[in-house]
Order: structure tokens, then sequence, then C-alpha cells
């Protein structure tokens, strides 16, 4: 008997973790397609060749022309430091593409929507302001710490690949052209593929991890059964330091990790926990994985150090701004309130951009089919990832998820 309550229980929470995890795709849907959409006009239509060659020099001007270069670039990680390491390639200074790395990942257009979706506008104005005190923090430890023969020897590591030719032009001629709409919707379904299957293992992570991660676990990782008893900067302070290495732990990257941080803020973890943990998308072992073979591991390791004592130092640096202006926000998050199916503005803007999607992908399958003819229909035969066998498991967890809601 004490065995069927058991499994019975299992599957509710089952499929109350696939359902929740559906709730986090439902609502973050039009986020996803308005930033992307705006990320692939600036993709499309702001020449890069004029901000790269300034990048060469550890000074502002160029720290600064990286940050507004990855601010404009895509959200995925594993784009971003792609991404960062042509960048390097093409003679970028180290200390800009780790900037353009940060800036990329935090600062771009699609991530601040949906974290002023799940989280609100306070976490919105604390990672604006956080990506720049990063990149700032992060800079500063480069130059005192600079590595000049690690670095050196990771620039002739990268000097064997293909550098491929940059592109200029002029943005008002191609804003006016059916070429320059193509190319939008061309970078538009690219996008997606490069992260739809990061979104896709990320949310539903969040979702279960909502539903089955009880109370008492995050009070143990983040010191939440203290609160009476230590200093609330001492936990600050642990939350900060700890938060890092539970972002590593999920491998989730920068877009995935949102929902997760809204678990983490409707179970009362601090302001400086969840900032460090939204932070932490490059620290994830993948990543971590992928500069080892740009770089070489000492590389690889010297970034991940320089990137966690930033996300640290910025975190309790937010903490104790938002504290002195009185505006840290509370953990009033609710999981089941911000998932749940209603016909509200998440429908009509879900709805919209559903049609905005599908007009850019019938925009691109057509181009893509006039290519093909043109090449007599010859086309590259995708070869299955670790990361697609993941993803095809996480598909097979959500529709079991949805039969164990609808049938238990």
């Amino acid at each position: 008997m004490k065995e069927e309550i058991l499994i019975n229980n299992f599957f509710k929470l089952y499929g109350q973790g696939a359902v929740t995890a559906i709730g986090f795709f439902w609502k973050a849907g039009w986020a996803f397609i308005l930033g992307y959409f705006i990320s692939s006009m600036i993709q499309s239509f702001v020449p890069k060749k004029k901000l790269t060659k300034y990048m060469g020099e550890a000074n502002l001007k160029s720290i600064s022309l990286s940050t507004i270069f990855g601010g404009a670039s895509s959200s995925c990680s594993f784009a971003a430091l792609a991404a960062a390491r042509a960048l390097f390639h093409k003679g970028a200074h180290f200390i800009t593409i780790v900037a353009f790395m940060f800036a990329s990942t935090n600062l771009v257009i699609e991530l601040g929507i949906l974290i002023l979706i799940f989280l609100g506008w306070e976490f919105l104005a604390a990672e604006i302001i956080g990506g720049l005190v990063l990149i700032a923090i992060s800079s500063i430890l480069i130059k005192i710490t600079y590595p000049d023969s690690l670095i050196k020897a990771a620039r002739k590591k990268v000097e064997s690949d293909t550098d491929l030719a940059e592109e200029d032009f002029d943005w008002k001629e191609r804003i006016s052209s059916k070429e320059g709409w193509n190319l939008v919707a061309k970078n538009f379904v690219m996008e997606w593929k490069m992260v739809w299957q990061e979104i896709l293992i990320g949310f539903t992570i969040a979702g279960f991890v909502a539903v089955f991660v009880s109370d008492d676990i995050w009070a143990k990782i983040f010191l939440m059964d203290y609160t009476n008893s230590l200093p609330s900067w001492l936990i600050a302070i642990e939350n900060a330091l700890v938060a890092p290495f539970v972002a590593a732990l999920t491998f989730i990257g920068s877009m995935g990790n949102i929902p997760l941080a809204t678990v983490l803020n409707a179970n009362g973890v601090f302001f400086a926990g969840i900032m460090g943990f939204i932070y932490s998308d490059l620290m994830v072992p993948p990543l971590v994985a992928v500069n080892a073979k740009y770089y070489g591991k000492k590389v690889a390791f010297y970034i991940a150090g320089i990137m966690y004592l930033s996300i640290v130092l910025t975190a309790l640096i937010l903490n104790g701004l938002f504290s002195v202006s009185g505006i840290v926000p509370e953990s009033n998050k609710v999981i089941t309130q911000l998932t749940q199916f209603k016909l509200d503005y998440t429908f009509w803007m879900n709805l919209f951009f559903i049609v905005l999607a599908g007009g850019l992908v019938y925009l691109y399958k057509d181009q893509r089919e006039n290519h093909k003819s043109r090449n007599h229909g010859t086309d590259d035969e995708e070869k299955l990832d670790i990361k697609g066998l993941f993803t095809k498991v996480f598909i097979i967890v959500l529709v079991g998820g949805l039969f164990s809601y609808i049938f238990v």
C-alpha cells in the first residue's frame, strides 16, 4: 500500500514538473522571439569591421567597444566563445575578448527581457549595472595578473585556424533590400538552431528542480536556516561564493538558467547568490572544455578563475549597492503562479510573435530551397552529437510528464 502511494506521488510530481517546465516555456516564448529578432537585425544591419579594428589594445575605448559588440551579439554561450576566439585570432586583446564574452551572455536584449519577466525590474537593473561592473573587475584582474607567456602560447594555438574575411557594407542599402531581410531571417533561424537545445534542457531542468528539490535542500546549500543566528553579510558572502558552483553543476547556459534563478529566488536565496548564479553561465564545465580546446587548459582555467573572482566580487558589490539604496528585491515570486496558463498578455504576445517567427522561418526556407535548387539539391547531413542525444531524452521526459499529469 505504501509503495503504491509513493509511486502515485512520484508520478504526480513528475507530471507537475513537466507542466511547470512547459509553463516556463510559455511565459518566455514571446520574449525569446522578440529578443532574437532584434539580435538578428543588429547582426544583419550593423557593420562589424569598424568595431573589430579598435579592439587590439587593453584600454577603455577597446573594452567599451568589446562590451557594445558583445551586447549586440548572440546570447548563446557557445556562440559567444566561438566569436571571442575569432576576435582573438583577428588581433583583439585578451582583455577585450573576456569583456566580449561577459557582455554577449549578460548584456544582450533577450536575456534582459527574460529577467524582467521572471525576476522583475530590480534584477534587470542589477543585471545591467552588474554586467558593466563584472567587465570592469575582470579587466582589472587580468591586467594585474596578466600571464604573458600563456596568452602568447594561446594566440599561437589559434593562428592555424581559418580566418574569415570580415564583411563591410552600407547598412542603409542593406536594410532597404530583400537580401538584407533574407539575412535577418537566416540569422534568426541560425540563432534558434544554436540555442534551442540549451533552452529546452535548461527550462526542463528548472521545471523539475522547482517541483522535486525541497526547500530544505536549498536552505542547507545557501544557509537559509541560519538567517537568525548569522549576520546577513556573512550569508551573502557564502551565497555569492557557492552560487557559481551550483550553476556549474546545472550545465545550463545563459538563457536556460533564468527560470532556475527564479526557483532560487522563490526559495529565499540572497540577492548576492542569485546574481552570482545568473552571471556564472560561462563557468559550466562544457564551456570551460571549449575554452581549453581553443586556448589550452591553463588559459581555460585562468579564464574560469578570473570569472569566478569577478562574479563573486560583482555579486557582493551589487548586494551592497542595492542594500544601501533600499531596493534589494524580496523573494516573492511564486512558481505556480508564474507558470500557469491563462488568457492574459502572455497569450496575445505569444500569438503575435509566433506569427512573426513563422514568417521569418518561411522566408529562410524559401531562400534555402532556392539555394539548394541552384546547388542541385545537395545538403549537409547533420551529425548526432551528445547534446542532441540529451535533447531527445529531455523531450521524452517532458512528453512522459504530460501523460503522467493527464492520466495520473
